[in-house]
């Protein structure tokens, strides 16, 4: 039997045609119970049935096999789990006959608290706390909840019955087809599904409102919630149904089931799961409250019910044939709910703000300890960690660029071709490229493996000497390293507008290009010439000096789309972190930002502003002031277009704009900004239904009281908890436990982290307390993950949720004598599952130290920046 352990996969003598599923959750005892009866394929001569099984205990006196051929079941003559390997194997006394015969298990479990495989969710119905039974078996957890073949790749159908309480409403990925009552119980019988992967076999049980409607071609919608939530589910519902509409004419396939749920979960690890025909989402990203849901809340519920149901096409009908492909599942989900949203919301300009998602996906790809889009998994417990910046956003950004090179039309048809041809089946990354490659006649495998099967990406170099263009491409590390590795670059460039516009491949490590040649015209003195226009590529571009100034002057008089100056804000910021430009550069850059309106751009500047203002800090307490006092001057601007009060009939962005531009003006200490939040605050305090405080502005509402408070006056910080006690919305208690730490006193942090592991936080969201500490409070916090390690471990540590913890924690420090500590710390106790994240965030730690060491030795900052705030 030993030769079964430590394989990466399972072995391929026995192949899962059908399950035979039925469950008995104990919603009390939170335990279960059930059977299963699974077709098997034998296909090799074999005396052993290996598949997964974890945390059940079998049932030896149940389990059997009888071939198909023979009315005998065959004698089972060992039973073993071998619980490291989560693998239940199966020897029999005599060599299994080929074709199909039935395995038949007993076994139970215990529906845990780890959000995870077959789990407990708690809510309370008229006062009282009630258990939900909850599954989440993405990448692979379905082992938790009954014996099977957990991999992608064995597809099955499933037959499942559910035994329940009678009141309770059960559901799983099929429609019901019989119920029986009786008397307390119910027997739930669902339809047979489709042939479809373990990890998208979904079922919930508990007491649930609903919101229905139907697509055009009449499948049945719904949106479960709980009880008295049910107007909250409606604009999902519309997303929802307008979205499988559009996904049935992109793909030209139908959506392959009968009905489409979709239900908010109270306690959730995830943001959603796709799980076929029945997704589940935590309340965040499903319920919008028309009255407390701010603008960005609106756009996340969107964007995320777009993701979700584009996998019941990319990952549910096709699937991955291995997680060496997850890239396939979520950059795909990620790119086309782009595609969706901006059909249906074409006012959010959303492909503007792809770019945050692009940005996502740089930064983590700027790491020496990133990883290869398609990457190696040789074990279960490695997968979580792959759900990452680089699987979603890099995924999306290298299938935006290839969609942009390959063009929209060529791409649809292609994109339709390999869902036709890999339905009900599964695909690795070679599959796409050869649609893509049928349709367009370009060489994509060759293209697309240097971004797919190498990690990081390239910042392509550019100077003009003699009228000529120079380019060179070298990796782009932010720790300013020299990096291995080559791509073919697809080059965009433009100069002096947008009427001109030249693509080419860079192939080599540089090229020289005339520009007469290339554009016509060479370039004239105070002209620009901007490279990979619409950022539609996934590198960085850095700019000699004369570049670098005309593309200063072109941003100051807005003659540059949005999105190039989104692109060249960031690259300039990233390369200054790199070390590749001086901070002086970058703050220059900046300075031509002040009348900018536009909420991407924006939002990307006050992100960079908060970075930049922690590291002056680490640097030169006096420069962090000054640079505070200037990115005060540049977002004042914006503040006073939008004013504090929402205008009748303005834009979901200027809605978006004005709080964030408001929470970034508080965090700076601008004292104006300040008073008036307090002051509505307190309207707010008085009275919840005021209009002085919508939604939108409550972030900077509650990060302003947050700045005020300290250990001698925690009045605010009390107000800001009893909000969070009195409202039931999930998305004003995530709003509110993001901005409990930011305050400046480390004795507030500490109380409000303390509050996050209280009974009054759930799991899931203790993240939003730790992910806002202030500058000030990061060694509180840092000392305080050390006290709970084990506790924290023991809660969060079976799942993704405790990689999030390490980043938080420890990568917002700039030494290396931190670095050092933090090893000491996590040498005895790091595991496999959080190793990758680990070494990520001490890598962080290592540039930010660097980046302040850089920044001490730059002349005359202080005097540059003052005289950039008074210009």
């Amino acid at each position: 039997m030993d030769e079964f352990k430590g394989q990466p996969r399972l072995p391929k003598f026995a192949v899962p045609k059908r399950y035979d599923l039925r469950l008995i959750p104990d919603l009390i005892a939170c335990t279960f119970t059930g059977t299963v009866s699974i077709d098997v394929d034998i296909v090799a001569d074999t005396r052993f049935i290996v598949l997964n099984a974890a945390d059940l205990s079998i049932n030896d006196a149940t389990v059997s096999f009888t071939p198909l051929t023979s009315s005998k079941a065959l004698a089972v003559s060992k039973v073993v789990l071998f619980e490291e390997d989560e693998i239940l194997v199966l020897e029999f006394a005599e060599i299994l006959p080929y074709g199909v015969g039935v395995l038949h298990l007993g076994f139970n479990g215990i529906l845990n608290d780890k959000m995870k495989g077959f789990y407990k969710s708690t809510y309370e119905h008229n006062g009282e706390k009630k258990n939900m039974a909850v599954t989440q078996f993405e990448p692979a957890d379905a082992r938790k909840c009954f014996p099977c073949w957990d991999e992608p790749a064995c597809k099955a159908t499933f037959k499942i019955t559910l035994e329940v309480p009678s009141e309770l409403v059960a559901l799983s990925n099929m429609p019901v087809v019989e119920e029986k009552v009786d008397g307390n119980s119910k027997i739930v019988s669902y339809q047979e599904s489709p042939i479809m992967s373990t990890y998208l076999v979904a079922i919930v049980v508990g007491l649930f409102d609903y919101v229905e409607d139907h697509t055009s071609d009449g499948i049945k919608v719904r949106v479960y919630c709980q009880v008295g939530k049910a107007d909250q589910g409606r604009f999902a519902l519309h997303v929802g149904v307008k979205t499988l509409d559009l996904f049935k004419e992109y793909f030209a396939v139908p959506y392959p089931l009968p009905k489409m749920d979709m239900i908010a979960i109270p306690d959730f690890a995830a943001g959603a799961m796709e799980n076929y025909g029945l997704v589940t989402y935590r309340e965040t990203v499903l319920l919008y409250d028309e009255q407390h849901s701010a603008a960005s809340n609106k756009q996340r519920v969107a964007t995320v019910v777009a993701h979700e149901l584009a996998h019941q096409w990319f990952g549910n009908l096709v699937t991955m044939e291995w997680w060496t492909h997850l890239w396939l599942n979520e950059g795909f989900a990620t790119w086309v709910s782009y595609l969706a949203i901006d059909s249906l919301f074409p006012e959010w300009k959303i492909w503007t703000q792809f770019l945050d998602e692009s940005t996502e996906g740089l930064r983590l790809d700027g790491l020496e300890e990133s990883h290869p889009i398609e990457v190696e998994v040789n074990h279960a417990a490695e997968i979580d960690e792959i759900f990452d910046a680089i699987s979603y956003m890099k995924g999306a950004s290298v299938i935006r660029m290839l969609q942009s090179y390959l063009g929209a039309e060529v791409f649809q048809k292609s994109l339709a071709a390999y869902v036709k041809n890999h339905a009900y089946s599964n695909a690795k990354t070679e599959d796409l490229w050869f649609a893509l490659e049928g349709e367009s006649g370009e060489p994509v495998n060759k293209l697309m493996s240097f971004w797919t099967k190498q990690k990081g990406y390239p910042v392509v170099s550019a100077k003009i000497i003699d009228g000529k263009l120079q380019l060179e491409q070298s990796r782009f590390l932010s720790s300013g390293s020299p990096g291995e590795g080559q791509w073919i670059v697809p080059v965009t460039l433009c100069s002096g507008s947008y009427d001109m516009r030249k693509s080419f491949l860079l192939e080599s490590k540089s090229g020289v290009y005339d520009l007469k040649g290339l554009l016509g015209c060479s370039i004239a003195d105070g002209s620009w010439i901007k490279i990979n226009v619409d950022q539609a590529g996934f590198y960085r571009v850095k700019y000699d000096d004369t570049l670098a100034a005309g593309l200063r002057i072109a941003t100051e008089s807005q003659s540059l789309t949005s999105i190039d100056r989104y692109g060249i804000l960031d690259d300039s910021f990233a390369l200054s972190m790199a070390r590749q430009q001086s901070l002086a550069s970058l703050l220059t850059l900046i300075s031509a930002y002040k009348k900018e309106l536009d909420y991407t751009v924006l939002s990307n500047l006050i992100a960079i502003s908060y970075k930049v203002v922690k590291i002056a800090a680490d640097a030169n307490l006096q420069l962090m002031s000054e640079i505070k006092q200037l990115f005060i001057g540049v977002f004042q601007f914006s503040a006073r277009k939008l004013g504090w009060d929402p205008k009748q009939g303005e834009s979901h962005l200027d809605a978006m704009l004005r709080g964030e531009v408001l929470t970034a003006l508080a965090v700076f200490g601008h004292d104006e900004t300040l008073k008036e939040a307090v002051r509505r605050f307190d309207a707010f305090l008085a009275d919840r239904n005021t209009s002085l405080l919508p939604p939108d502005l409550r972030r900077a509402a509650y990060v302003s009281v947050m700045q005020r408070a300290n250990k001698s006056d925690k009045s605010g910080y009390e107000s800001l908890l009893r909000v969070y006690r009195e409202t039931d919305l999930s998305q004003e208690k995530t709003r509110i436990l993001g901005s409990l730490a930011c305050c400046p006193d480390p004795s507030i942090v500490q109380d409000a982290l303390n509050f996050v592991l209280s009974d009054e936080v759930r799991n899931q969201d203790a993240l939003y307390g730790l992910s806002g500490v202030s500058w000030e409070g990061r060694e509180v916090a840092w000392k305080w993950l050390q006290e709970k390690w084990e506790y924290i471990g023991e809660t969060w540590g079976s799942g993704f949720l405790i990689t999030r913890f390490i980043s938080a924690a420890v990568s917002p420090f700039a030494s290396f004598e931190k670095a050092k500590e933090l090893e000491e710390f996590f040498a005895t106790r790091s595991k496999p599952s959080m190793a990758r994240t680990l070494k990520q965030s001490i890598e962080k730690v290592h540039i930010n130290a660097n980046w302040v060491e850089s920044i001490r030795k730059e002349d005359n900052l202080t005097q540059l920046v003052a005289q950039l705030s008074s210009t």
